[in-house]
């Protein structure tokens, strides 16, 4: 085969890795709308919930970072959260530039209603237990390869 036909090969849809995570990501998206219907908020907003439920009050800035988010995408969202009374967004008294993140009342007792989602969202990916472990693993691990600082990479 002609480099020339190797280069138009590599560019076909059905050759491409990017192309089912992206369509697989969206339609699991998609799939938790109905669940999370009853919760009054997105999936992202979720996400964040779910991390906020878990470590508790944190910085903008590790929230950003355990959810691999940019401050530019996090803001709005954490604007909306705020407004329906879900979160604080604080800023300390000190002269820092940090902001806060805590859950309001509202935004704890949330969590209950939420516990029912996973079983919700059971079943959504038609693999076998097994699949659906080794996706995860292989997932995380090239999340992890790809977050590595590259060779050079002082940050």
């Amino acid at each position: 085969m002609q480099d020339t036909d190797k280069r138009s090969e590599a560019l076909l849809l059905e050759n491409q890795l990017c192309f089912p995570l992206y369509a697989c990501a969206k339609e699991v998206v998609r799939r938790y709308r109905k669940p999370l219907e009853p919760l009054g908020i997105t999936y992202t907003q979720y996400l964040v919930m779910m991390v906020l439920w878990e470590y508790g009050r944190m910085t903008e800035r590790r929230l950003g970072q355990i959810l691999h988010l940019e401050s530019s995408t996090l803001a709005p969202l954490l604007k909306r959260l705020e407004k329906h009374g879900l979160i604080d967004r604080i800023l300390p008294e000190s002269r820092e530039r940090k902001l806060f993140l805590d859950l309001t009342e509202k935004g704890r007792n949330l969590k209950k209603l939420a516990e029912a989602v996973p079983e919700a969202m059971q079943g959504c990916i038609p693999l076998e237990e097994e699949e659906l472990l080794t996706l995860r693993s292989l997932l995380c691990k090239a999340m992890t390869r790809m977050h590595e600082p590259e060779d050079g990479d002082n940050n």
